[in-house]
C-alpha cells in the first residue's frame, strides 16, 4: 500500500517537473512565465540559455521517475523502485539546494520538493514495512 502511495507521489512530482521544464525551456520569455519567476523581459532574454538547460535537468528527472513507474509493476520491482528513488531523491536534493541558497525561494522550493519528499518517505516505508 505504501509503495502505491509513494508511486502516486512520485508521479505527481514527475508531472510538476515536466511543468517546470515547459516553463524554463519552452516558455521562459513569455510574460506569464516571467511573472511566475519574477523576472523582467531583459533578464529573461539574458538568462534564456541557462533556463533552457535547467529545464532539461527537470525533464530528465521526471523521465527517470516515469520509467521507474513503468518498470516497477511491469518488469522489475527493485529496478523500478531504484529509478523512482533516484529521481525523487534528486528532485528533493535540488529543492533543498534552492532553499539553502536563497531563503526567499521557500515557496518555489516547497512546490519543487514537497511531493518528492512524500514519495521518498512512502517508498522507503513501503520497503521497510
Amino acid at each position: 500500500m505504501l509503495f502505491i502511495l509513494g508511486s502516486v507521489f512520485a508521479g505527481v512530482a514527475a508531472l510538476i517537473h515536466v511543468y517546470i521544464f515547459v516553463l524554463e525551456s519552452v516558455r521562459w520569455t513569455h510574460p506569464s512565465t516571467r511573472r511566475i519567476f519574477g523576472t523582467t523581459a531583459e533578464a529573461a532574454e539574458v538568462t534564456k540559455p541557462l533556463a533552457f538547460n535547467q529545464g532539461f535537468y527537470n525533464l530528465f528527472l521526471a523521465i527517470l521517475v516515469i520509467i521507474g513507474l513503468i518498470v516497477a509493476p511491469a518488469a522489475s520491482f527493485s529496478i523500478g523502485w531504484t529509478l523512482m528513488m533516484a529521481g525523487v531523491a534528486s528532485m528533493l536534493a535540488a529543492a533543498l539546494v534552492l532553499i539553502l541558497s536563497d531563503r526567499s525561494k521557500a515557496r518555489a522550493a516547497t512546490v519543487q520538493g514537497l511531493f518528492p519528499l512524500l514519495a521518498v518517505l512512502a517508498l522507503i516505508a513501503g520497503v521497510l514495512i
